[in-house]
């Protein structure tokens, strides 16, 4: 089963990578290039490039993670001079101890990463060095400097970096050529710089400097352990040990107030938890959730779930409710098991009082509008779906759901509207067609127009997409 989803994951990483090479191919970079990468150009790759990436891989959606994550970078970037950039982060569902940023400031951090981390300021002093990356330009500028690279080209070697291993290196090198396959790699000089100035923005939003040399250091130390020679981060950013010296040997100048600097990682560990819970290898996150708090014994709820241990789950699940009342986090996973489990009042009465907690928690709110759905009372779910999109407008499974609710209190063609969305935001290209249409019919007996051009304008972009291909 892991091996299946191994492979799935992989495929999807190197149809992303299929289709960016084919997406710019025919326009030679020449005659792009002779007038410079500007900024628009950026942003232009980086919205396509997010655009795919969600549609063909799985991002994390949990606001719990997403949120913290986006929290982390906006921190980071806060005290920044003026950029020409909005950044935003995403998490990918991946193993690999991977995060990169691409062109246009979206920056991308693996699930992988995140679980083997110790502390927010490792986490940020990585996410630092990617911005760096970022605001120093350098992709861009490596593009002016090599001017017979396709477009294709400098998209296929982003998602070669996310790819990672040899099976997304080997790819994007028999693609891109010999002479080409270097853009996989920052130079030297790229990486002493976005050193540099990531530490400065480090420091510069409040974070001990030892944060950057930390996650370096643990990059370094669970590629020993599993036996590897580095891990996709370290591969593609090299000569890590002398870095990790260069950047001990600036920190030592540094003021000791600076130096010793506290950091709160309740927030992390909360993150970290939700991760090893639903994601991480099932005999592994139960030893690490061997500890009586409420954390803990969440974390162990939701990995008895995934191996169906229903009364072992619903009794971790209790012992993490005792320990923390009052917590949210634990309200919203413990309403979600018994949502599954079939529990609609259990489920009702834990994910109510989560959202009173905390209303912008977008999960608890979906599994709370399905319980509605499930119990004969889609009206009041939609709100609440409602609620959720306005988080997550590109969510598929949203979408879906919220369709399919429709449907139940007969408004059909708000239903297919929403089904629409749904293929389109599933890179389902058929059923969008099929779906588009039947809204289209709809509209043209007395249904929400508005709604409907709305819908033309996402479809006439993701088309766009399609027919590039």
């Amino acid at each position: 089963m892991l091996q299946r989803e191994a492979l799935r994951r992989r495929t999807a990483l190197l149809v992303l990578l299929a289709f960016f090479l084919s997406l710019c191919a025919p326009a030679p970079a020449a005659a792009f290039f002779f007038g410079g990468v500007g900024i628009k150009d950026e942003k232009e790759m980086g919205r396509k490039f997010d655009a795919m990436l969600r549609a063909t891989l799985s991002v994390v959606e949990d606001p719990e993670v997403s949120l913290y994550v986006n929290k982390v970078v906006a921190r980071l970037t806060a005290p920044m001079p003026p950029q020409p950039y909005t950044f935003k982060a995403a998490v990918i569902l991946h193993n690999s101890l991977n995060a990169f940023a691409v062109p246009g400031g979206y920056v991308y951090v693996f699930t992988g990463l995140l679980m083997n981390l110790d502390r927010e300021d490792e986490l940020a002093g990585v996410l630092a060095h990617e911005l760096a990356h970022v605001t120093q330009r350098h992709v861009a500028s490596r593009l002016e400097r090599a001017q017979y690279l396709t477009l294709g080209s400098l998209l296929l070697a982003i998602a070669g970096v996310a790819a990672g291993g040899p099976g997304g290196g080997a790819l994007a090198v028999g693609a891109m050529g010999a002479g080409q396959s270097a853009m996989l790699n920052y130079s030297r000089m790229d990486e002493n710089e976005a050193d540099h100035i990531g530490l400065q923005y480090l420091v510069a939003a409040g974070y001990p400097p030892s944060g950057m040399v930390g996650g370096f250091k643990i990059l370094r130390q669970k590629s020993w352990m599993s036996g590897t020679s580095v891990p996709t981060y370290l591969s593609t950013h090299p000569a890590i040990g002398d870095r990790i010296n260069g950047l001990q040997a600036r920190i030592q100048g540094m003021p000791k107030a600076v130096l010793d600097r506290k950091q709160d990682n309740r927030q992390f560990l909360r993150v970290k938890t939700l991760l090893w819970g639903r994601y991480g290898d099932p005999q592994a996150a139960l030893q690490r959730f061997a500890g009586k708090d409420a954390l803990s014994r969440m974390g162990a709820g939701m990995v008895l779930a995934r191996q169906n241990r229903v009364a072992e789950a619903g009794a971790a699940f209790d012992q993490a409710l005792a320990a923390a009342p009052e917590d949210p986090l634990v309200l919203r996973e413990a309403g979600a098991f018994h949502y599954r489990k079939g529990d609609m009042s259990r489920a009702g009465d834990l994910l109510r009082k989560a959202l009173r907690l905390d209303p912008r928690d977008y999960m608890a709110a979906f599994f709370y509008a399905r319980m509605l759905d499930e119990t004969g009372r889609a009206r009041e779910a939609a709100p609440y779906y409602r609620d959720v999109l306005r988080a997550v407008p590109e969510d598929a499974e949203v979408h879906e759901a919220f369709g399919r609710s429709l449907g139940k209190a007969g408004d059909t063609a708000s239903a297919y509207i929403h089904l629409a969305y749904s293929a389109i935001y599933a890179n389902n290209r058929k059923m969008a067609e099929r779906y588009v249409d039947q809204a289209r019919s709809l509209a043209a007996r007395g249904g929400d127009k508005r709604a409907l051009q709305r819908l033309e304008t996402v479809y006439k972009e993701r088309k766009e997409l399609w027919e590039s291909n």
